[in-house]
């Protein structure tokens, strides 16, 4: 890897080796600011015929090449390194999720409380959690130990006990996993990563568990006291692991890592990167979401901490029928402001599983469509919410029965009132054909309180820029504000629910191009004109029952900025509360439809 002087770095290419596609960025100083000037993709060749991932990132660079006029490419199918001229890069990185990315198991003694540190590690990390081992899961020995054998993961990470306290429950876990000699995915002759993180006096007896069939490596403990977790050494370590074992044995990778500038990374991994270089250098909340075809990921950074999830049964396409049956038809049709014919949407669903790179080709398939994505968003966003908590087992005096249930202690951290941006991408929320469509989908779904920004991912740029934050964070920071994130708009959104057509708060804007005042009644939303780079300054006096960020019936001044879409002014209540009757709901639907411009007449065009 070549040693990198930031302030000479004048051309950046970046890759991201997805499942399907690699794509590849090109990034530029113009006039002292770093820009995203070109990108290109090609299919991802890491199986076979061609079982070779730098394919794919050759051919996928090329593209740029030929879009760019500047060689990146010689003779020898190498990336050109350092530039000179109009020739080759300063900089090459690269992020991967080829393969079906970072796969784990994760084990600790208990459930809610060590192994979910393990598993927020992993998630953390950028992995896909296979299982989760725990003494208290509620299978017997003998199925947990066929449940290891089933599994090939790329690692394992296990967790367990305070420092200091009893050994016998994390060597207990450790005596399971021995016996059922786990396979890695990439074949007999690797030796199986193991990461123990768990309590320090039990690493010695840990190690006589073990034999040559797995590779051992030890870090601090992931929970050295109760109150306290520490995820940094084993989140470094699966890095580690991922690279020495997953990348090093999967074909072309070795290759790769040897003309990259940093270490790659797992895509989910870079894109948490990113949000949390940005919520620390803006002092803000983020939530972002990615949506895909089987999984939903969502990221969020509050008050510093960073969470991540993976929705494993929540998707556009492969898991579509998991989420009408997780939500239940009925819940989708909610969204959805004219009668459907439930059998009709039954077969639709079932031709998205079988052809799942079709996409909408009436206003009504549409419209479908956007309602199951309200739904996985809704149901991923509350599987977050339940997983990133204050941690478990901490609070007060408890009996030991209460220390194994569900209950024992953690408030999520996510609070909506907090939440300062709001990013969005996956193919539903990036390629919907109005921003406008986008933007109420983010606000149904995660229905955020007071002031938020929303934004999505132009180009699904963030894994790059998560990488090249890494050895670039000025590059990185710049790019993502000016390139990346497209900004919808601002909603300002009151929590606490009401009765219809009563009022809800009052307004008053006053900027350049907007000056404006007027009431919002309950259960009425509304769209302002406030374009990109526009700001305003928005004064609210909500009612005695209603909260937009100062308290109930508190005024709030603050300064909004504008978008593709504009300004929602949102009266509908927090929580959102549908009408249970069906013309009822209907009716309220098509009212909100109309007042944000979701689905024009044709005339007006959908694009």
């Amino acid at each position: 890897m070549n040693q990198i002087d930031p302030d000479q770095v004048q051309v950046i290419l970046a890759t991201d080796c997805g499942s399907t596609t690699t794509k590849a960025i090109l990034i530029q100083k113009l006039e002292g600011v770093y820009r995203q000037t070109h990108r290109g993709e090609a299919p991802t060749t890491v199986e076979e015929p061609f079982a070779d991932v730098t394919m794919g990132v050759i051919n996928s660079v090329t593209e740029v090449e030929e879009l760019s006029g500047r060689k990146l490419v010689d003779e020898s199918g190498r990336i050109i390194q350092p530039a000179s001229g109009d020739e080759g890069c300063d900089i090459y990185i690269s992020t991967s999720s080829a393969g079906g990315g970072l796969q784990m198991m994760v084990a600790g003694v208990v459930a809610e409380m060590t192994a979910a540190s393990a598993k927020r590690a992993a998630l953390g990390a950028g992995a896909i959690v296979m299982d989760v081992i725990s003494a208290n899961d509620k299978r017997k020995p003998h199925e947990q130990i066929n449940r290891i054998r089933e599994l090939r993961p790329d690692m394992i990470l296990v967790s367990g006990g305070t420092d200091g306290g009893n050994t016998t429950q994390v060597v207990q876990i450790a005596e399971l996993i021995a016996p059922a000699k786990p396979q890695p995915r990439f074949g007999k002759e690797f030796t199986m990563p193991l990461i123990y993180a768990g309590n320090k006096d039990a690493a010695p007896l840990i190690e006589k568990v073990f034999d040559e069939s797995i590779d051992l490596s030890i870090v601090p403990n992931l929970r050295p006291k109760m109150e306290m977790e520490n995820l940094g050494p084993a989140r470094d370590m699966i890095h580690d692991m991922f690279l020495e074992h997953v990348m090093a044995h999967a074909p072309g990778y070795d290759k790769l890592m040897g003309w990259t500038d940093a270490p790659i990374m797992p895509t989910p991994a870079a894109v948490g990167n990113i949000l949390q270089r940005i919520a620390k250098d803006k002092k803000i909340n983020v939530v972002g979401v990615d949506i895909g075809g089987a999984t939903t990921d969502v990221f969020s950074v509050f008050d510093k901490t960073f969470n991540r999830t993976v929705s494993a049964n929540l998707g556009m396409s492969y898991s579509i029928s998991n989420v009408c049956a997780e939500s239940g038809m009925e819940n989708i049709l909610r969204w959805v402001h004219f009668d459907m014919d439930e059998r009709e949407l039954r077969n639709r669903v079932k031709n998205k599983m079988i052809r799942p790179t079709t996409i909408p080709q009436s206003k009504e398939a549409l419209i479908f469509e956007q309602a199951v994505a309200r739904e996985a968003l809704r149901l991923a966003y509350i599987q977050h919410k339940e997983f990133a908590t204050t941690l478990k087992g901490v609070q007060q005096q408890r009996t030991v029965g209460d220390t194994f249930s569900q209950e024992a202690g953690g408030q999520t951290i996510v609070d909506n009132m907090k939440l300062n941006l709001l990013v969005a991408s996956g193919g539903v929320l990036s390629h919907a054909p109005r921003m406008h469509q986008t933007a109420l989908l983010l606000v149904d779904a995660f229905e955020p309180e007071g002031v938020t920004h929303l934004a999505k991912d132009s180009i699904f740029m963030m894994p790059h820029l998560g990488v090249l934050a890494e050895v670039h964070t000025k590059a990185a920071v710049e790019v993502f504000e000016k390139d990346c994130l497209i900004y919808l708009g601002t909603c300002v959104a009151a929590k606490g629910l009401g009765k219809p057509d009563k009022l809800c708060f009052t307004f008053t804007l006053r900027g350049d191009t907007l000056n404006e005042s007027g009431e919002m009644n309950f259960g009425d939303i509304r769209l302002l004109p406030l374009g990109p780079e526009e700001t305003a300054t928005i004064t609210c006096e909500p009612s005695r029952n209603f909260d937009l960020g100062a308290g109930p019936g508190k005024k709030i001044e603050q300064e909004v900025r504008g978008g593709t879409v504009g300004l929602i002014l949102d009266a509908r209540g927090r929580p959102l509360r549908l009408p249970v009757d069906r013309p009822a709901c209907q009716k309220a639907i098509a009212k909100w439809v109309d007042a944000i411009g979701l689905y024009p007449e044709p005339e007006e065009a959908l694009v």
